[in-house]
This record gives structure tokens, C-alpha cells and sequence, in this order.
């Protein structure tokens, strides 16, 4: 089982990006996906969830209105959606799949390798 994630760079703040976590080896279609952000010298925080439909999603509050996070179940790929980047969004994404408890508590089965999202003032 893997996620690939990808789509990170370097923006210039009030810029978009688009991340994409590719999964393979078993289909997420059934669980809970999300996406955390880690910077040095800090935890991994949760920035998004994806429920299995993709009718529920959530975000922390640092981001509502300017991130969507999204999915394709039949391509087994999630999407987040990045507009009006700031600064401190700067961080290593990484996505994550089967969450085996609450959404946001960063306890998943599966995790991406991470990609770097680096935007300039």
C-alpha cells in the first residue's frame, strides 16, 4: 500500500496550488483521508479531512475558505485545492489514509511521503 503525494512548489503568496495523494495497492473508497502539514521544529497538525463519499469535509480554522479538499474514489486519489496562499502555510504536506480514530488526530493507517509547499512574501 502507498500514497504518493505530490503538486507542492514554490508560490508567491495570494498564488494556488494543487496537491494530488495517489493511492495504491488497496482502495480508500471506504475511509476517512486527510491531509497535515508539518514545519521544523513542529508537530504534524491537521489541515484537512475527506470523508469516504466525499460529502463531509473539515478544515482547521487557518484555512476554511481558502483550502478544498476533495476525492475521486474511482481514481483513489484525493485533491487539496490551495488559494490565496500565505506565508505560513509554508510546510511539508503530507496526506494520510484510514483514520482510526478522530479525523484530526493525525492516527491514520497509511501516510504519503510528504511534498514541500514553500510560498514567498
Amino acid at each position: 500500500v502507498q500514497l504518493q503525494a505530490s503538486g507542492g512548489g514554490l508560490v508567491q503568496a495570494g498564488g494556488s496550488l494543487r496537491l494530488s495523494c495517489a493511492a495504491s495497492g488497496r482502495s480508500f473508497s471506504r475511509s476517512f483521508m486527510g491531509w497535515f502539514r508539518q514545519v521544523p521544529g513542529k508537530e504534524r497538525a491537521f489541515v484537512a479531512a475527506i470523508n469516504w463519499s466525499g460529502g463531509s469535509s473539515y478544515y482547521v480554522d487557518s484555512v476554511k475558505g481558502r483550502f478544498t479538499v476533495s476525492r475521486d474514489n474511482a481514481k483513489n486519489t484525493m485533491y487539496l485545492q490551495m488559494n490565496s496562499l500565505k506565508p505560513e502555510d509554508t510546510a511539508i504536506y503530507y496526506c494520510a489514509a484510514d483514520a482510526t480514530s478522530d479525523y484530526y488526530r493525525g492516527q491514520y493507517r497509511y501516510w504519503g511521503q510528504g511534498t514541500q509547499v514553500t510560498v514567498s512574501s
